[in-house]
Order: C-alpha cells, then structure tokens, then sequence
C-alpha cells in the first residue's frame, strides 16, 4: 500500500476514495478517526489520509484528483432571476439549464 496525500476533512477523504475506486484504483481511507487526538497531537498528524492499494497507480491517482480540484468554475444569471455559482449547469431554483 501508498500513502497518496491526506484530506482536509473526513467528507473529502471519503469522496476522493469513492472517486479512485470507480476509477479501477483500489483506494481506502485511513487516520479517519484521529482527528479526536487533536490538542494532543499535532493537527497535521490527524487528518484523514488516502491510501492506494497498488502503488502503480499513484502518478493516475494524483492526475485524477487534481482534474477534480481543477473543475471549472461558473457564474451566470438564471431567467428566473437566481445567481448561479460554481460547477453548475442548471438552476437550482426552476431547473433551466445554462445558457450557451
């Protein structure tokens, strides 16, 4: 097994895991609990850690969440009025998509 970097949060950690399984990457999400050990530990050593099972795999990994990071990101006015923010392509208050 190999580390492959940790996550700020134990919702992220499990997201990028679930991400890397569907991608053919057996992956699992370790250190999930010791964020109880914070004051006691330093909080660098309790964060939640991502841990690939072949480390083959490490280099596709990282491209993978990186794509993942790199989403692009929208701003745009919806005809009913909503602001729509982020990755988004459709509204969240009458369903229209975004325009082209």
């Amino acid at each position: 097994m190999q580390r492959l970097t940790t996550a700020p949060n134990i919702a992220i950690a499990t997201l990028w895991s679930d991400l890397l399984r569907e991608a053919g990457m057996p992956a699992s999400v370790q250190r999930q609990y010791l964020g109880a050990a914070a004051g006691h530990l330093p909080p660098s050593e309790c964060l939640p850690e991502i841990w690939l099972e072949h480390g083959e795999h490490a280099e596709r990994a990282r491209q993978l969440l990186q794509a993942l990071q790199d989403l692009p990101q929208r701003h745009w006015r919806c005809v009913c009025g909503e602001e729509v923010e982020g990755g988004f392509e459709q509204c969240w208050h009458c369903g229209t998509l975004m325009p082209n």
